[in-house]
């Protein structure tokens, strides 16, 4: 598949993400046909805009229902406020972009792009951060009008667009979120 707008990016990543929600938390060892359907309908339903992308509701929700931990190793030692995106690349200085971050990650991670960063780590995000992460950055790219603009020919944006994934690992290499939880 050949993917060449910001949007077609964005979305397949999140039609992926659904796909991985999926299986992750069906306990499945690999992909299967429901979660492959799951992608392809949700992908072409976001491009052809007759399906959206989950409210950020949802993902406050979890915040409340997840313990308070750091979002990157899930320590719950010296937490603080980070900025998912960070407000120097030009993040949002509100609620939807703030998680909970340890002293040691949020120093390291600095204003660095958090996939870039946890790719540094070779971590693939946790799926409920990268949810968060998408819907963000689609929001981004939406407000300024950028869907449809080629890949190659798209402005620096505040999120990496060379970092977003456009495949996930087997299921049973992921997890919704970094700290055991009964989910």
């Amino acid at each position: 598949m050949e993917i060449t707008t910001v949007g077609e990016l964005l979305h397949w990543s999140y039609a992926n993400l659904a796909m991985a929600h999926a299986a992750v938390t069906a306990k499945a060892g690999t992909y299967g046909r429901t979660q492959f359907m799951i992608r392809a309908r949700l992908y072409a339903g976001l491009n052809k805009k007759t399906m959206s992308i989950g409210p950020f509701a949802d993902d406050e929700r979890w915040k409340m229902l997840l313990p308070q931990a750091c979002c990157y190793c899930g320590s719950k030692d010296c937490l603080s406020i980070d900025h998912l995106i960070s407000t120097k690349r030009g993040g949002a200085n509100s609620g939807d972009n703030l998680v909970w971050a340890c002293r040691s990650c949020n120093s390291s991670k600095c204003a660095r792009d958090v996939l870039e960063w946890l790719a540094e780590r070779d971590q693939f995000p946790p799926l409920l951060l990268l949810r968060r992460y998408l819907k963000l950055a689609i929001e981004i790219s939406r407000e300024r009008e950028l869907m449809d603009t080629l890949l190659a020919e798209a402005p620096q944006l505040p999120y990496s667009l060379a970092a977003i994934p456009r495949a996930y690992p087997a299921p049973g290499k992921m997890q919704l979120w970094v700290a055991a939880v009964a989910l």
